[in-house]
């Protein structure tokens, strides 16, 4: 099975992807998905959304937007772009995006307006490939549904996508509210699979080591990968840990070296705006391999600018340096 980073806001950047490709890297990386008006009107920071650094070979470009004219338009704009393809965000279930009418909004809306999109985008990435010769895919992630989800509602949802041409469906088996705080049901991402022969299907929810991955891949055999998010900003050594299972020789992992890596690549390839927010949301995962996490995280948390950060991070491993070299697989 293909293993695939998942897309996750202010994490899937360039920086983030460094690091991974550091510790033998994965099949493919998700970026973190673009807001469609954002990109046509040409935001100031829409370029940084679009570096696909350092393996452009390997990103798939997540849109995300409320209507479907412009998330078609800002489709053709991606194709340009390179890549392995273009993904529509139907599955975020974060209030903002979801009341704005975007994210995983877009499973209970009408039947017509989802098909408008999906027929518009389609028709952008095969006039693409007419072309310039090069295919790009076209795929979907998304959810079971809303709260009052059905396995009819569900069903007709994926055969509308099928339909229209989506080649690919990246299913978090939770429905909106859910979030994280049940279960996910991987066996709808089988039966999806059982289903839709004719597509890829990848099971994305909670895989967090060998044994979740193990029990995910049993669950669903004829699934074609296993997207991992926030596991892989605890431990982005995951995607090697899982391919080389099994071998004699054990890696160890320096924590310290690693987390001074990634904030030097922050800065490299993000703007000043964003250092905050995306050296805040990394430590608050990668602090878990800590053995005082939670006194690290806060530490993090309360940085003032990126040399606080470094300053701080530095000085944790002075006061607990068998830390420093604990995690090994």
């Amino acid at each position: 099975m293909k293993l695939i980073c998942a897309p996750m806001a202010t994490l899937s950047h360039p920086a983030f992807r460094i690091m991974i490709e550091k510790f033998g890297s994965c099949d493919e990386y998700y970026n973190e998905m673009i807001n469609a008006p954002s990109l046509l009107h040409g935001g100031q920071f829409e370029k940084f959304y679009i570096n696909p650094a350092p393996c452009p070979e390997k990103l798939v470009w997540q849109l995300t937007g409320k209507s479907a004219e412009p998330m078609i338009k800002a489709a053709a704009l991606l194709c340009d772009l390179g890549g392995m393809g273009i993904d529509l965000n139907m599955g975020c279930s974060a209030p903002e995006i979801y009341n704005s009418g975007a994210g995983s909004a877009w499973m209970v809306k009408p039947a017509t307006e989802i098909e408008e999109l999906l027929i518009g985008v389609r028709r952008v990435l095969s006039e693409y490939e007419e072309k310039s010769g090069k295919h790009l895919r076209f795929s979907v992630k998304c959810r079971l549904g809303d709260e009052n989800f059905t396995d009819e509602s569900f069903f007709s949802f994926a055969e509308l996508l099928v339909k229209n041409g989506v080649e690919r469906i990246t299913l978090h088996p939770r429905t909106r509210k859910e979030r994280y705080r049940d279960r996910p049901r991987w066996i709808y991402a089988q039966r999806l699979a059982e289903k839709y022969p004719e597509i890829s299907v990848i099971v994305n929810g909670d895989v967090k080591d060998r044994a979740s991955y193990e029990e995910v891949t049993s669950i669903c055999p004829s699934c074609h990968g296993v997207m991992i998010g926030r596991m892989a900003a605890q431990k982005p050594w995951i995607f090697d840990e899982l391919k080389n299972t099994g071998r004699d020789e054990k890696k160890s992992v320096d924590l310290l070296q690693t987390g001074l890596d990634f904030i030097d690549d922050v800065v490299k390839y993000q703007p000043p705006e964003f250092y905050k927010t995306r050296l805040q949301r990394f430590f608050a995962y990668y602090c878990d391999n800590f053995s005082f996490a939670h006194y690290a995280k806060t530490q993090m948390l309360n940085s003032k600018d990126v040399e606080d950060s470094k300053k701080r991070l530095i000085e944790y491993f002075e006061k607990v340096p068998a830390d420093r070299y604990r995690i090994s697989y």
